[in-house]
């Protein structure tokens, strides 16, 4: 496996985290779950800047506008640095 795989197979893993946490937030997680703190500290720091620039309210839309970013810039990098 070259790094340019793992790359893409450890963003697929953020790409998760992601998604698991939009899906429980759905449910009104508790705060104090440490399953909740870690995805919150994990996702957090791509999702609130998100959120600052792109304000909806009622509506979170900042987890599909990360994963979108992410897979584009990912992607994108390893097009430019592994493939040449």
């Amino acid at each position: 496996m070259n790094i340019g795989h793992f790359l893409l197979r450890l963003t697929d893993i953020y790409i998760l985290l992601i998604i698991i946490r939009a899906i429980i937030s759905w449910f009104s997680p508790d705060p104090q779950s440490n399953l909740y703190r870690v995805l919150v500290n994990l996702t957090e720091p791509v999702l609130a800047p998100i959120r600052r620039i792109i304000p909806l309210p009622g509506i979170d839309v900042s987890p599909i506008i990360a994963i979108l970013l992410i897979q584009i810039i990912v992607r994108s990098f390893i097009r430019v640095v592994f493939i040449g």
